[in-house]
């Protein structure tokens, strides 16, 4: 009889082979080109070469030009729309898991539906629409005769670009948070003569939190990357780091300086990340203790 040691090596081993491939892959497709990336961001200026000094001159130059600018625009913007989809995307959330039943799963299609679309070509629609004596202004215009400008252009419109755009990626996981509350415990907690806001504060939002932080997070790493809202509806009003970045790349060809920026921003957003997760008791959300 083999001994249970022997036993738990054993499958420890046949597992590290199956994950063998999927290792390799994650090694090859992000782990390669993060440290590819980082070893561009130590290289001279305008340098394409990989066996080149290493040196600190890009980030100096990010921290001594107006880069630090589009990283506040990027953040700032970000954090925004993802305050205004929490507002937005919970009640919704709590409607499709709850109040529509047998509906939810039609009226989430009808979420999913612009994913479809490609997100420059749902931009330039939104284009038409907002612009001066466009669908909504020229509506307005000939049938109340109120004349307005044009709406583009401006901060409020990016934001509300990016909330448009990113709606769906806070909306399923809060939807799927909420759907994880056991609606025996909601029910106990009414019989024992809680009102609807402690149920809601002691029973829904704690047992719906890891799909909540999961929509903020994935929401607010997406917002931070958004390029097409600004450009498109902004006008370039507003330059966000990502656009430093592919000025960096593509018309400026200096790679390195593109690369030391997608370091900073790759450690900006990862060190928010972990402080709000260090809010969080990770363990007793997911219900490992």
């Amino acid at each position: 009889m083999t001994p249970a040691p022997d036993r738990t090596r054993r499958k420890l081993s046949l597992g590290a082979w199956h994950a063998l491939p999927v290792i390799v892959f994650l090694l090859l497709g992000f782990v390669a080109p993060l440290l590819a990336v980082i070893g561009y961001s130590v290289m001279p200026e305008r340098t394409f070469g990989i066996w080149q000094p290493p040196t600190l001159e890009n980030y100096v130059t990010v921290f001594t030009g107006t880069s630090y600018i589009s990283f506040l625009w990027s953040l700032s913007l970000a954090a925004a729309t993802v305050a205004i989809l929490a507002v937005i995307c919970y009640p919704v959330a709590l409607g499709l898991a709850r109040v529509f039943g047998r509906w939810s799963s039609a009226l989430t299609l009808v979420f999913t539906i612009p994913l479809f679309v490609s997100e420059n070509v749902r931009m330039y629609g939104w284009i038409l629409f907002l612009i001066k004596n466009g669908v909504l202004l020229g509506t307005l215009k000939s049938l109340f005769g109120i004349e307005m400008d044009s709406w583009l252009f401006t901060r409020g419109v990016i934001v509300f670009g990016m909330v448009y755009v990113y709606l769906p990626f806070m909306l399923f996981p809060m939807t799927l948070g909420v759907s994880m509350v056991p609606r025996e415990t909601r029910d106990a907690a009414f019989d024992l003569g809680a009102t609807r806001w402690q149920v809601f504060r002691e029973i829904d939002l704690p047992l719906s939190m890891p799909g909540v932080v999961i929509g903020f997070l994935l929401s607010f790493v997406l917002a931070v990357g958004a390029i097409a809202e600004f450009k498109v509806l902004g006008g370039q009003q507003v330059i966000p780091i990502t656009h430093d970045i592919e000025i960096a790349f593509t018309y400026a060809q200096n790679w390195p300086l593109g690369a030391a920026l997608s370091v900073l921003l790759m450690l900006v957003v990862g060190t928010l990340v972990l402080l709000v997760l260090r809010r969080f008791d990770l363990d007793a959300i997911l219900g490992r203790r």
